[in-house]
């Protein structure tokens, strides 16, 4: 039989397949579960497209809505999927800035992860006439992968991708 393993990471998976999912309405990292990553001799991306995002204003506690993208080149960990939903949709009821979402999203997936590289970028709607798109990114320091980040952070609004959410 091909494929990973009970023993290659699957034993400490409590939310993949559970069918009694209890979805956090407050902010929760702890949902937060990794793997061990079975390719971590090589680089590659992980992106992640989550069109559904929300939070709320801290202010008005009126809701934002964005697409956010998470990209990332993992090392010894890869985030598991349903458990990056269950976390992502626990900002539904959390009152921060876009910004703050962004950046809090990417440092609770360095904590977990300890990714070589990672990107996160939240496209919102706009709300009383402006959008905020803010994007933040992490390369492991004194790597070549800090200097990857560095590079993106200076070219990241050059060419602008395409707005297809709006």
């Amino acid at each position: 039989m091909s494929g990973r393993s009970h023993e290659e990471g699957l034993k400490d998976l409590t939310l993949l397949g559970n069918q009694n999912t209890k979805y956090s309405f407050q902010y929760a990292p702890e949902v937060l579960e990794a793997v061990d990553n079975m390719h971590s001799s090589r680089d590659y991306f992980v992106k992640f497209n989550c069109p559904e995002f929300t939070s709320l204003c801290p202010m008005t506690h009126q809701p934002d809505f964005a697409t956010m993208y998470i990209s990332y080149i993992p090392d010894k960990k890869i985030v598991e999927s349903k458990s990056l939903k269950l976390y992502l949709f626990s900002f539904r009821n959390h009152g921060d800035f876009h910004e703050d979402c962004v950046n809090i999203i990417m440092n609770d997936l360095i904590k977990l992860l300890d990714p070589r590289y990672i990107e996160v970028w939240g496209k919102f709607t706009p709300r009383g006439g402006i959008s905020i798109d803010p994007w933040c990114n992490y390369g492991k320091p004194g790597t070549k992968y800090e200097e990857m980040a560095d590079y993106r952070l200076m070219n990241h609004d050059l060419n602008p991708e395409k707005i297809d959410n709006r």
